[in-house]
Order: structure tokens, then sequence, then C-alpha cells
């Protein structure tokens, strides 16, 4: 398999009508998970695969780990990825399968520009934004795209569900069917943008690994550490009383010797070693270690990757698969079970 991004860098050349052809199969196969009362919940060109490295490979949909069965096709859990999820779901509205919809808009504006409509440093202005879906074609990065892809962006991004595109809408606009879709090379600044905000997964996998690596480093060092510094139990040889002028084996590497005694049964100058009661006497060298490792599991500086993927509570996951994205004689358009990617979910509240 192969992901969205590393495909379109890779090729060296890109246009809309790459664009258009991508946005194509992946709405044919959120229709044909809408057909049969699916929800994915958490569409985002990370999710979307190519299946080969063949140049007419088809499309993939993957992670279904926050995708619901719209049985009423009403639903309310607030879920996603933040720059994707839909403004109804973050006003926490009921909301229905329309919230696809509008990550495919917020996609096929990625795949034409490189950077997503919505960005801020902070999660309330950046939600503010997408309740009142107020984002910008800027210039220069969409002065050469068509006004036909940037029609079929605003009926896929309308605030209001009951005035958005539909995915049998939306595969009908002259933009998807291929009659408006420029072919003009956009390869340079779409792949500039993408690598500025987006190349991370390869690098993210890298990065992370490294990190690992390094932390597990430190715990072997810090368990090292404790072991050298664990009070050693003395090693007491058991002599023979009758022979006081026996010579014992020293107590501890750290205290002197003891003297020997005299005839007389008379010890002289004699340093005693007191051990203690109980092992709850000793100072223990474990507390150090603890803190540590609790502080080095718990803050984890977060990457700027971690930062937009932030994924806000979610039910537990009841599909498992990948959809493809030509549903032709079930030939591609089919949840397959014994391939598919479980989808994880972070908890936020």
């Amino acid at each position: 398999y192969c992901e969205l991004f590393d495909r379109i860098l890779d090729r060296g050349v890109y246009s809309e009508k790459d664009a258009s052809r991508v946005i194509q199969q992946v709405l044919e196969a959120v229709s044909y998970l809408h057909q049969n009362g699916i929800v994915h919940r958490d569409l985002k060109p990370e999710n979307i695969l190519y299946y080969s490295q063949d140049e007419e490979s088809k499309i993939m949909i993957s992670d279904f780990g926050l995708s619901k069965m719209a049985e009423n096709g009403i639903m309310s859990t607030a879920c996603g990825t933040p720059g994707y999820v839909a403004p109804e779901v973050l006003a926490q509205k009921p909301y229905s399968k329309a919230v696809d919809c509008w990550s495919i808009g917020v996609i096929t504006y990625i795949l034409l520009c490189g950077y997503p409509p919505f960005y801020e440093e902070s999660e309330t202005r950046l939600f503010s934004k997408i309740m009142k879906a107020q984002y910008e074609f800027d210039s220069p990065f969409w002065d050469d795209i068509s006004e036909s892809a940037k029609d079929f962006i605003r009926n896929m991004m309308q605030k209001s569900p009951s005035m958005r595109y539909s995915t049998d809408q939306a595969l009908r606009h002259p933009w998807i069917i291929g009659k408006t879709a420029r072919s003009q090379d956009i390869y340079y600044s779409v792949s500039v943008q993408i690598q500025k905000n987006f190349a991370k997964t390869k690098w993210k996998q890298a990065i992370n690994a490294a990190v690992a690596i390094n932390h597990m480093k430190k715990l072997q060092q810090a368990n090292s550490e404790v072991t050298l510094r664990k009070v050693s139990v003395p090693d007491i040889t058991v002599i023979d009383v009758s022979s006081p002028t026996k010579s014992r084996k020293r107590l501890d590497a750290d205290k002197q010797e003891p003297k020997k005694g005299d005839v007389n049964g008379n010890i002289s100058e004699t340093h005693q070693m007191s051990l203690p009661a109980s092992h709850v006497d000793l100072k223990s060298p474990f507390h150090p270690l603890k803190a540590s490792q609790s502080q080095a599991a718990g803050h984890h500086a977060p990457t700027m990757a971690e930062q937009v993927k932030h994924v806000y509570h979610s039910e537990p996951a009841n599909l498992n698969g990948y959809v493809s994205g030509i549903p032709s004689c079930c030939e591609s358009g089919l949840v397959d079970g014994n391939k598919g990617l479980t989808g994880d979910a972070i908890f936020l509240f």
C-alpha cells in the first residue's frame, strides 16, 4: 500500500485532473458506505491509500475506528480529527452522514494547494473558524486553480448540512466527471506545501522510533545505576568460636576490618557494623528511579504531527476493513474484513 501524499510527492507531475480522479474514487467508496448505512466519521488524507504502486491503482479507505452504523441516520457523539470535522459536530448538534462530505471537501482543498483550509495554533480559534466555515482561496496558491474546483469545494464545505452536497450530487459535478478539471501542472507549489505541512508519516515514524530507543537506553542506564547503588548484603562467614584467632572475612569493603582479640578475649579498637533490624530501615534507593520513570513516561513533548492529529472522544469501533474506491460489480467497493485496519482513538474527555 502507498499513502496518498507519498504517491503525490513521488509522481513529479501533478494536476487538477489527478486530484479529481482521487476524489472521484473517494466519493464512490463513501457513497457505497452511505448506501449501507455506514458513516466513516474520520476521513482525512492519512486514511486514503493506494492499493499498489501501479499507475492505475485503485484507492482504498482505511481506519474505521470511529465509523458508525447510523440506523436512524442521526448521530450525536463528537468525534473525528479537528481539522476535518464538520461544524455541526463541533457545535454538539445531532449530525448525519453529511459530515463525511464535509471532510471530503477539506481533503479536496488540501489536494489542490497542499495546506489545510483551517489551521490555528489554538484549538479554540481553530474550532471557531470551522464552525463559521471561515476559509479562503489564498493567492498565489489558488491563482491557477479552476473556478469549477473552487465551486466543488464550496458545495462540499457548506456550513449547513442541508445545503451541503451529498456523495451522489458530488459525483455529478463537472469537476469530478472530468469536464472542467485543468491539466496544468501544479506539482511544485502543492508538493512544497505538502512537505511543509504534512510530510510527517515517515519522519514521524523515524522520530518516534528514535525517541523510543533513547527512552529505553535511559531506563536501562537508570536500572544499572540502581543496581550499583543497592546496599550489599554482608557476606558473613561462620567461624569456629573455639579459635578466636582465625581470620574473619571482611564484612564490607567500606568498613575497617575488626582487630583480632588477644589471648584473654579482650578486643581493642573494634569497629562494629550494626545491621538494620529490617529491610525498611534501609534508605531505599528506588524512589529517585520511580520518579524518573514516571516523568519520562508521562511528559512526552508532542510533535507537530501529534498536535494536528488530535482525536477526541470516540465510541467503540464496530467495523474493520478497507473500502475500495471503485465499487463495480462487487470488485472493489466492498469491506474486506481479512485485510482491514482497526483504528484507534484517544479519549480527551
